[in-house]
């Protein structure tokens, strides 16, 4: 049983961490659909220093999670899928300190729903991590 799992495991973990990325990608093609929409595109506005307008950042996000989300399902250009996984992450886990405002209730480390929201991706983090470890074992030299 144990075999099975350790065999198993890392796929079903990048599926349902791409079928996440996928759903949540896709929402951000319908305004309003997606409720981290706003937050993500605040984020990725400071990240860009303002240089995309909102509407194509929201487009950009769409399109790289969707690709993302793709690529994990189905394990297509698997590294570069994973490559844009991590960059990705760092880009939301920004959110936690350039919308401090909004990721945080006040002085105290206590966050908000919307800080919640993003805080939880460190459960896709860690299962995106065994993906990339088993991903770059099966080509490591002996």
């Amino acid at each position: 049983m144990a075999d099975k799992t350790q065999r198993c495991g890392p796929a079903l973990l990048r599926v349902s961490v791409g079928a996440v990325f996928l759903w949540f990608g896709v929402l951000k093609f319908f305004p309003t659909a997606s409720p981290a929409e706003g937050v993500a595109v605040r984020a990725a506005t400071k990240l860009t220093l303002g240089l995309l307008p909102p509407d194509v950042t929201l487009r950009v996000l769409a399109a790289a999670e969707t690709a993302i989300g793709l690529g994990l399902v189905t394990g297509v250009l698997l590294r570069v899928a994973l490559m844009g996984f991590f960059a990705h992450m760092t880009g939301v886990f920004s959110a936690l300190l350039l919308l401090p405002g909004e990721m945080w209730q006040g002085d105290v480390p206590v966050p908000t729903l919307e800080g919640q929201y993003v805080i939880k991706n460190v459960v896709l983090v860690a299962a995106c991590l065994v993906v990339a470890a088993d991903e770059w074992s099966r080509t490591a030299p002996p």
